[in-house]
């Protein structure tokens, strides 16, 4: 099984690689139109998030399995929840010509959980609901309160499941069809994921399917949270509003020098090209000896340091940094593929103040960037 899921891991990751790689040679050739361009860079932008996804439920079944997966635990409205996963699949739904319809009892009462893991859940069963449908089929989304529980369900009419497949639906690693002339891709671990995640909060998952070729239903039952009058108001923490639309968030970095440290030149310029877009003066450094030259002659308010790098590594800087300087006089962010909570323990005690992983969004880091400037009480200045 492992040396059938390693080679199916090495297609699955080679496949989008395959897709960027290709579309990126297109788009430097000289006969490239507006149209083809625009093509392109949708192509690249959705693979490298279907390899991102790839990575993280690895990331998601290792955190389960080592007990290491928390859960920001408050009162969820699950109507909101759906309808956000909802839209996030029916973009696809539509291109695929799938059609997804909902039906959510408003009055079906709330959960306690996390808001963007039961939002995983809903988003990992919907998705596999569109895949496994061929064009003009159907994919329903329920919520409704069944005695002290609420039930979501997903129905679609799509290929349905095997009988003798039916009792490894959830388990780690496993497929239905397995082979390399199979027509739909993926690891085998968003089901185990969605079965971890509904246990992780008291529910459970359970799946039908009256055969080959005949659709399947999923359905995930959550115990429903007794409302106590003091809590009303707690259903969920209110999302922060922005107005703006940029690729800044709203956050403005003018005046705070920034030094970012990476000894890969394509992250270095990037992030360089992300945090001067908003304002922020840069410098970057390819070795922990020019950043430690830089943090003399730049003298920076944030530092943004990658971790696995050669010779000396990142933490090895941030402990040089921290016999010099303390955190209120430079904070700094670990920006590291290593996601692991360990990896965020380790960079924390060596003396970053944040660990982002990578592949980190621009806007992302923008953000972390400009909450370490106020925590210090380094404001940007107008």
């Amino acid at each position: 099984m492992k040396d059938e899921f390693l080679a199916t891991l090495s297609h699955e990751l080679r496949t989008p690689l395959d897709a960027i790689v290709g579309w990126t040679k297109i788009l430097r050739s000289s006969k490239v139109d507006e149209e083809d361009r625009e093509e392109g860079l949708e192509v690249i932008d959705r693979n490298a998030k279907a390899q991102a996804q790839l990575i993280e439920d690895l990331l998601d079944i290792s955190r389960i399995i080592s007990r290491k997966l928390k859960l920001d635990v408050v009162r969820v409205n699950l109507q909101e929840v759906l309808e956000e996963a909802f839209a996030t699949v029916a973009p696809a739904a539509d291109a695929k010509g799938v059609r997804i319809q909902k039906v959510l009892d408003s009055l079906a009462g709330p959960v306690s959980g996390d808001p963007h893991r039961l939002q995983q859940v809903v988003w990992n069963l919907l998705n596999n609901a569109v895949k496994f449908t061929p064009r003009g089929g159907q994919v329903q989304l329920l919520l409704e309160r069944v005695n002290s529980q609420v039930e979501i369900s997903v129905i679609d009419t799509g290929i349905g499941i095997w009988p003798e497949f039916l009792p490894h639906v959830f388990d780690r690693f496993r497929q239905a069809d397995g082979s390399t002339t199979r027509r739909h891709g993926g690891l085998g671990l968003g089901l185990s994921i969605v079965k971890q995640l509904v246990e992780m909060h008291g529910g459970s998952v359970r799946v039908k399917s009256p055969g080959e070729g005949q659709g399947s239903t999923f359905v995930v039952a959550l115990p429903i949270t007794v409302v106590h009058p003091e809590q009303q108001n707690r259903i969920r923490p209110a999302e922060p509003e922005n107005g703006d639309d940029d690729d800044c968030g709203g956050n403005d970095l003018d005046g705070l020098r920034v030094l970012v440290v990476d000894d890969e030149p394509d992250a270095r310029a990037l992030m360089k090209r992300g945090l001067s877009d908003c304002g922020g003066e840069v410098a970057v450094a390819g070795s922990v000896a020019d950043a430690l030259t830089l943090i003399e002659s730049f003298k920076p308010d944030i530092l943004v340091s990658d971790v696995g790098m050669p010779d000396q590594d990142g933490y090895d800087l941030i402990r040089q940094v921290r016999r010099r300087l303390s955190a209120k006089h430079l904070p700094a962010a670990a920006l590291t593929a290593f996601a692991r909570s360990k990896d965020r323990l380790r960079a924390l005690q060596a003396g970053f103040q944040v660990h982002i992983a990578k592949p980190v969004d621009p806007e992302e880091l923008v953000a972390v960037v400009a909450s370490l400037a106020a925590r210090t009480g380094k404001e940007a200045s107008s």
